[in-house]
């Protein structure tokens, strides 16, 4: 395998962001592996990028739309990996659509695999590892005797003003949990 083409970006650069200039980066970083794949397809179309995608998945290639989404969550949580695998593993896809024959393509398929390999220098992965906890459309955690479950933002603010929830397997009722971080509690009411 060979090096990555793009650029890994400083992780220490990465960590200082604030919200605007890390959406800016996940901008910049879209724009150098479009201009990259339009070596090799010159009348590939910008794509439009959102950050509006949720729940489990880092990123998708939107052709109704005619753009990439990005997990906001997911980003903000894993910057380098985000940068260096998410992004050209959408646009690898975003490519592969407007080849000739792309619309037959498989998802994660050869021709997808050649880019990510030959264009990109990446491995090919069709799936990320990252901990998908706070951005999981159902990210309140809640527990009884023999389970954790995970409510949505809408059960939990029932739950919250005054609704009993009980465990299906063991009737106990359902506590609300709030996710430990590194010994710190953090806020999800």
């Amino acid at each position: 395998m060979k090096r990555p083409v793009l650029p890994d970006p400083c992780p220490e650069w990465l960590a200082s962001l604030d919200e605007a200039a890390l959406h800016q980066a996940l901008l910049d970083r879209v724009e150098a592996a479009w201009q990259l794949c339009r070596h090799y397809h010159p009348e590939l179309p910008r794509p439009m990028v959102w950050c509006d995608l949720r729940g489990k998945c880092a990123g998708q290639a939107h052709y109704g739309r005619g753009g990439l989404r990005f997990n906001r969550v997911l980003y903000r949580e894993n910057r380098q990996a985000f940068l260096t695998e998410v992004v050209p593993h959408e646009m690898a896809h975003w490519l592969v659509r407007h080849l000739s024959d792309g619309h037959r393509a498989r998802p994660h398929g050869r021709e997808w695999r050649t880019v990510m390999e030959r264009l990109f220098g990446l491995e090919p992965r069709v799936t990320h590892r990252f901990d998908v906890g706070r951005a999981s459309p159902t990210p309140y955690r809640y527990h009884c005797g023999c389970q954790e479950h995970f409510f949505t933002s809408r059960r939990h603010s029932l739950a919250r003003n005054g609704r009993r929830y009980r465990c299906l397997s063991c009737a106990q009722t359902l506590v609300y949990q709030p996710f430990v971080e590194h010994g710190c509690v953090v806020a999800s009411t």
